[in-house]
């Protein structure tokens, strides 16, 4: 006489998980695709960072006079109340900070080619732009090395 003891389920063993079979005895397999990721990369991200990257050019270049500068991001300026239209960026001398404005630089922008690459330069001239205006410079002097094609 065969004796049948109860059989022992996969969750009685502790640390162990149950492992799904279908009707053939076989394991589950995984799907094919991976369960969807957040983006690696958001248009704020890549703002920020080109804002970030720009900033340390600069601070490279002009160490004294950009010495404790602060670069902010922030997404709309206070204010709309401007005769030349919505501001890109606010430079204020009295707490040495530089804010840039990031919707108004993306979504007013006319860009000939609308992709990553003109997006970036976009920024890049921004910060330019307002670090010179912090300085009291010509943007194209803040770089001169950068912009010689020789």
């Amino acid at each position: 006489m065969v004796r049948r003891t109860a059989r022992k389920s996969p969750l009685d063993e502790p640390g162990r998980q149950a492992v799904r079979r279908d009707r053939h005895g076989r394991a589950g397999r995984s799907s094919v695709l991976r369960p969807p990721l957040p983006l690696l990369r958001s248009r704020v991200d890549l703002f920020e960072q080109t804002v970030a990257t720009t900033a340390d050019f600069l601070r490279g270049s002009w160490p004294d006079e950009l010495a404790g500068v602060r670069y902010e991001v922030q997404a709309m300026p206070p204010s709309l109340d401007s005769n030349d239209g919505v501001d890109r960026w606010q430079t204020d001398a009295a707490t040495r900070r530089i804010t840039i404005f990031r919707i108004p630089i993306q979504r007013l922008s006319h860009l000939h080619r609308n992709d990553e690459l003109h997006q970036r330069m976009m920024i890049e001239s921004c910060v330019f732009r307002a670090t010179a205006e912090f300085l009291g410079k010509d943007p194209w002097d803040l770089g001169p090395e950068r912009f010689r094609f020789l």
